[in-house]
């Protein structure tokens, strides 16, 4: 059969029409099922929901003691945040945890079990727990140091508010508030707490034994979030995740959710939230921590100040390492942009968090802004702005009646009135 030109050219164009209308087609699908995806999560959110108001999601039985009430938190949507995105995003409520109200409850709950099943903790023994924290850890530390029989003794600088080391008080733990020092200094907060440990397990005349409960280091912290928040997270979003974005205090949160996380589907994006005066933002986008001149040991305390407390670190740590090739970026927060965060959050959806949360919310709403409509963005919320009333929002001060902050305030980083 004889092809003539114009029906070999006729040919031609019609299937490259044809490719180019399949590939419009598949492109519309595509996004009509993410689209789909964080439309039926919000729709399930709502269904959640009585005429009343209130969860009609059924009690959890009955628990045993304060470590029932950990883990298994709530995921909600953010309203204001998907609405102006086109994406759901969505936050885990950490700082629902019931013993210390943070994502740390896991995390300590794990440090003390291992250590007991490793026969180095005894209950109701005389045994005390030494650490090194800037304080959540070392809440939920002393609370469930109550619960289980043992005595808590916390090392934290003097720069943290002091809502928590009050609250550490309260709790009976033993709280010594050191100077902010590098790493390298034996008085180091963390040092601190070690070498204390050490002394009480070597005193004769001391009663039971010290242990160094080791956050920053110890493979607890990293698998209490592989074991628990990570597959937490996906069962909740029934796998409809595209991003997930988290701070990093000791490491652990993020690396164990992205192990889990990219176990299940390697696509999902890991994106860090660091704030200013960090070095894990450098370290991820350029493969180091700090220019040489300022490496740990050659300054007091971080290059730049900042009000985040919680995230944010100026060396790394095994917790860290354990995740840092699952990260595919980060985000660097100003303090101001979590400022203007924490404001908005109160005014748009009455979302009360502190310094960290805020950060991390600030990573999500640009992560979702880059992706593009329909898809899902998960963070963290780890606390709650009770605990940081006299430092972060003594600095944002009081939200008036309207709500007047902008996203644009918060992307640039505008100083409010």
């Amino acid at each position: 059969m004889q092809w003539s030109e114009r029906s070999l050219i006729v040919g031609i164009a019609s299937g490259l029409a044809l490719a180019v209308i399949i590939d419009h087609v598949r492109q519309y699908y595509t996004s009509k099922s993410r689209s789909s995806s964080g439309t039926q999560l919000q729709a399930q959110a709502e269904d959640t929901i009585s005429s009343s108001g209130i969860s009609k999601t059924p009690p959890s039985p009955i628990g045993s003691g304060i470590e029932s009430t950990i883990g298994s938190t709530p995921l909600i949507v953010i309203p204001s945040l998907s609405e102006i995105t086109k994406c759901t995003i969505l936050a885990k409520c950490e700082h629902l945890n019931g013993a210390g109200f943070s994502p740390k409850d896991r995390v300590a709950l794990s440090i003390i079990t291992r250590a007991e099943r490793d026969g180095l903790l005894t209950p109701y023994s005389g045994d005390t727990i030494y650490e090194g924290t800037v304080g959540s850890t070392g809440i939920s530390l002393a609370t469930l140091c109550r619960a289980k029989g043992y005595q808590a003794h916390i090392c934290m600088p003097n720069d943290q508010s002091h809502e928590k080391s009050n609250l550490l008080l309260k709790l009976g733990a033993v709280v010594e508030r050191v100077p902010p020092a590098p790493i390298v200094d034996q008085e180091h907060f963390v040092n601190r707490a070690r070498n204390l440990a050490k002394q009480h397990t070597a005193d004769p005349h001391r009663h039971g034994r010290g242990y160094f409960a080791n956050q920053f280091e110890t493979e607890a912290n990293w698998r209490a979030h592989y074991e628990g928040t990570g597959p937490e997270i996906y069962s909740q979003c029934a796998g409809n995740i595209s991003a997930f974005c988290a701070g990093a205090g000791t490491g652990g949160t993020i690396s164990g959710v992205a192990a889990y996380l990219k176990q299940q589907n390697s696509d999902i994006k890991v994106i860090l939230a660091d704030p200013q005066g960090s070095g894990l933002y450098n370290k991820i986008k350029h493969g180091v921590m700090f220019h040489h001149l300022e490496r740990e040991g050659t300054r007091r305390r971080d290059q730049v100040d900042t009000m985040v407390e919680g995230i944010g670190l100026t060396r790394s740590t095994v917790n860290f390492e354990r995740g840092r090739d699952l990260i595919d970026d980060a985000i660097k927060v100003t303090d101001q942009q979590a400022m203007n965060m924490a404001r908005w959050l109160v005014e748009r959806d009455g979302i009360f968090l502190g310094s960290s949360s805020a950060v991390n919310c600030v990573a999500a709403l640009r992560t979702a802004l880059e992706l593009g409509p329909g898809h899902t963005v998960v963070t963290i919320l780890c606390d709650s702005g009770n605990r940081h009333l006299s430092k972060f929002w003594g600095q944002i001060g009081d939200i008036g009646g309207e709500a007047r902050t902008t996203v644009e305030d918060i992307l640039e980083g505008r100083k409010l009135e």
